[in-house]
C-alpha cells in the first residue's frame, strides 16, 4: 500500500516510485523497493530510495545546460524527506529514450537476431560488452507495471510524436549520454546504456523527468574490470538477478510462482553496491 502523506492524494505506484499530486505539483517518493523479472521482491534494499534521489538530482545539476530538469523543490513532507521530490507536472511523452553506448541486455539479443538494434544496423563480429563506434538512440515503449518494455524503430516514435520531436527526443538523448558517459569515465566507470525520459511544459519546453542516471535506469560498469565477450560487473541489483537464477534460490523463472524472499547477504551487498556508486559518480560520502 502506498504511504499516506498528509497533503498529498495517491496517483500511481511504479516498481520503485511512488507519485502524488501535491498543490499545484506531483510529490514524487523513491522506495526501497527492488524489481527483478518484473517482479517487486522480498525485503527491499535499505537506503536505496534516498540513495537513487540523491544522485539523481546530482545528474539534474551535471545537466542543467543541456536540458531543463523537473524539479522544483527538496521540501517535502517528513514522512518522506530524503527520497522524494517536488516536481513539475508535464505532459510525459509515452517514450523509452534509450542511448547505448555499448552492446548488452536487449540491445545485444536484439543484434544476435537480427544484426541491427532497433533498425540500426552495426557491424558484424560484435560480442556482449563491445563499445560502438558512436552510440545509438534505441527506444522503447513503455510497459505496464508487470510487463517489458518493448524496443522499437525510430520510425515507430515518428509515428507516436511526430518527427520533430522525435528528432528532438533523440539529439537529448544522446548528448545527456555523452556527458554522462563522460563524467562517469573521469571517475573509473563505464556508463554503457541509459533509460530517460521526458515530458514537456505548456509551452512546449521538453523537460528530463523521473529518475536519471541512476545504477536502476543505467547500466555502469567498473572500467578497470571491463572484459569484452562476457556479462561485465554493474553497480546495481545484479546480485539478486544473479541469486535468483541461481540454484541456491529454487526459483524456477518460466514458472509463475513469484521468487523468493532475498537473503540479507543478497540484500547488503547489493546496497553496497549502489553506494559505491554513488560515491565514485559524485565525490561525496553517503
Amino acid at each position: 500500500m502506498p504511504l499516506e502523506i498528509p497533503g498529498a492524494t495517491h496517483l500511481h505506484s511504479g516498481k520503485v516510485r511512488d507519485l502524488y499530486t501535491y498543490g499545484d505539483h506531483l510529490l514524487m517518493v523513491a522506495s526501497d523497493r527492488v524489481s527483478a523479472y518484473d517482479f517487486i521482491l522480498e525485503p527491499g534494499i535499505p537506503d536505496k530510495g534516498e540513495i537513487l534521489t540523491r544522485m539523481s538530482l546530482w545528474w539534474f545539476d551535471q545537466l542543467a545546460d543541456l536540458v531543463p530538469h523537473h524539479v522544483v523543490s527538496t521540501d517535502v513532507p517528513a514522512e518522506v524527506a530524503g527520497r522524494a521530490l517536488v516536481v513539475e507536472r508535464l505532459d510525459m511523452f509515452p517514450v523509452e529514450c534509450v542511448a547505448r553506448g555499448y552492446l548488452t541486455g536487449s540491445g545485444l539479443i536484439d543484434y544476435r537476431e537480427t544484426g541491427a538494434v532497433c533498425g540500426i544496423p552495426l557491424p558484424d563480429g560484435l560480442v556482449d560488452g563491445s563499445r560502438l563506434d558512436a552510440p545509438i538512440f534505441t527506444p522503447a515503449t513503455k510497459a505496464d507495471l508487470g510487463e517489458h518494455d518493448e524496443n522499437v524503430s525510430f520510425e515507430a516514435i515518428v509515428e507516436t510524436v511526430g518527427v520533430e520531436m522525435a528528432e528532438r527526443l533523440r539529439d537529448l538523448t544522446l548528448a545527456v549520454y555523452g556527458r554522462a558517459e563522460e563524467i562517469a569515465r573521469e571517475r573509473g566507470i563505464i556508463l554503457a546504456d541509459t533509460k530517460l525520459e521526458f515530458g514537456a511544459r505548456p509551452d512546449g519546453t521538453i523537460v528530463l523527468a523521473d529518475e536519471v542516471l541512476t545504477p536502476d535506469s543505467s547500466r555502469f560498469w567498473p572500467a578497470d574490470r571491463y572484459v569484452p565477450g562476457q556479462a561485465q560487473p554493474s553497480y546495481d541489483k545484479q546480485f539478486v538477478r544473479d541469486w535468483l537464477t541461481s540454484a541456491e534460490s529454487g526459483w524456477d523463472r518460466a514458472s509463475d510462482t513469484p521468487p523468493p524472499r532475498l537473503p540479507d547477504e543478497i540484500v547488503e551487498r547489493t546496497r553496497e553496491r549502489y553506494i559505491e556508486a554513488y560515491e565514485r559518480l559524485t565525490g561525496l560520502t553517503w
